[in-house]
C-alpha cells in the first residue's frame, strides 16, 4: 500500500502543505505568514512573524494528525538561512510536528524546485530548460534538460526587495530604478544564462499570480494546470502593477491579499530575467518545490536532504546540482 506522506515548504512568505499517497494529492493548503518580515535589515525573525508561522504550522499539524500520515517532511528556505535566531523557530516546529526542520541551500532548493515543476509535464519540454522560481526572500535559476545541471540562488525575492527599495505607495520611479539595478547587478554576476533556455518555466507565487491576471482567473489560486502566457504580455502587466497602489491590486479578482504589497517587487524580478531570454513565452507551472520535496520523500532520493549547519551566507552561490 502506498505511504501517505506530509512536505512542507516554509519561505519568506508563505507556508506551504502538500498531503498524500503520490501521484495522488488529497491536500494542498498555503498560508501567507510573512516569516520573513524585516529579516534583510534586522537578521531576526521577528516575534509577531514566528507567531504567524507557528498559527499555520499548529493548523497544518492539526490537518496532518486527521490523516494516516506515515512521515513529514518540513523544509524551509531563504529566511530561515539567514535569521540569526533560526533555532527558536525550529523548535517551535519540533514542538508542533515532532519533527526536525531541514534548512535547505540555494542549491538543494534548486534542485527540488527544478524537480517540481518539470516532472508532471504531459510533454517533454525543449532543451534545455531553464527554471525560475522567484520566492519572497531568494531567487532561483536552475538549467537543466531532464534533471538540473547548473543552479543559482541570489539574495533577490519580493518581500526582500519590496522592503530594501519599494517604499512608497505605488512605488516611485526612483525607487524602482535602485530596484532595478540591484536585479540587474545579481544577474550580472551570476553563470546561468537565461538566453540559453529553449524552454523557460516560472514557479512559485509571482508567476502565479501573474498568469492569473494574464488568464483573467476570478480566484487568487493562480492556474491549476501548466499555462502558457507571452513574455510580452507579462512584462506589460508586470508595468501596470508597478502603478497601481496596494490597495488597487488588492482589488484585482485574482490577487492573493497577503501578496498584493510585494508582488511589484517579484515583477519587477521575473521583468529583468525575461529580458534576457530568447523565447516568446513563459510556460507557468503550478507544481513547484512543494511537489519536488514531496516527490523526494516517496523516492528516497537524497536531493535536498541534508539541514545547513553553517553561518555563511548563501548570496549568489552556484553549483552543478
Amino acid at each position: 500500500m502506498t505511504e501517505t506522506i506530509a512536505a512542507i515548504d516554509c519561505g519568506t512568505n508563505t507556508i506551504k502543505l502538500l498531503i498524500g499517497s503520490l501521484p495522488d494529492v488529497a491536500v494542498r493548503e498555503m498560508r501567507m505568514v510573512r516569516l520573513g518580515q524585516g529579516v534583510d535589515t534586522t537578521g531576526v525573525l521577528a516575534p509577531e512573524a514566528l507567531a504567524r508561522a507557528f498559527a499555520a504550522i499548529d493548523d497544518y499539524a492539526a490537518m496532518i494528525a486527521a490523516r494516516e500520515v506515515t512521515r513529514i517532511r518540513f523544509c524551509a528556505t531563504s529566511a530561515t538561512r539567514d535569521a540569526v535566531n533560526a533555532e527558536e523557530f525550529a523548535a517551535g516546529v519540533r514542538e508542533r510536528l515532532g519533527v526536525e526542520p531541514e534548512v535547505l541551500t540555494g542549491a538543494e532548493e534548486a534542485a527540488l524546485a527544478f524537480d517540481g515543476a518539470v516532472r508532471p509535464l504531459a510533454v517533454p519540454p525543449a532543451r534545455p530548460v531553464l527554471v525560475v522560481d522567484i520566492g519572497g526572500g531568494s531567487t532561483e535559476l536552475i538549467l537543466g534538460d531532464t534533471t538540473p545541471r547548473r543552479a543559482v540562488s541570489m539574495d533577490i525575492g519580493s518581500v526582500r526587495l519590496h522592503e530594501r527599495h519599494l517604499r512608497s505607495d505605488p512605488p516611485t520611479a526612483a525607487e524602482i530604478t535602485a530596484c532595478v539595478a540591484d536585479i540587474d547587478a545579481h544577474i550580472d554576476r551570476v553563470d546561468v544564462d537565461p538566453a540559453v533556455a529553449a524552454t523557460l518555466i516560472g514557479v512559485a507565487g509571482t508567476v502565479t499570480t501573474l498568469a492569473g491576471g494574464l488568464l483573467g482567473l476570478m480566484t487568487d489560486r493562480g492556474p491549476t494546470e501548466p499555462a502558457v502566457v507571452r513574455i510580452d504580455d507579462a512584462q506589460a502587466l508586470a508595468e501596470l502593477l508597478l502603478a497601481l497602489t496596494v490597495a488597487e491590486r488588492r482589488a484585482l479578482p485574482w490577487m492573493h491579499p497577503g501578496r498584493a504589497d510585494v508582488i511589484g517587487a517579484g515583477a519587477l524580478i521575473l521583468d529583468r530575467v525575461l529580458r534576457r531570454v530568447r523565447v516568446d513565452d513563459l510556460l507557468v507551472s503550478p507544481t513547484d518545490i512543494l511537489d519536488g520535496i514531496a516527490w523526494s520523500m516517496v523516492e528516497h532520493r537524497p536531493v535536498g536532504a541534508g539541514r545547513r549547519t553553517d553561518a555563511q551566507s548563501h548570496e549568489e552561490r552556484s553549483t552543478d546540482v
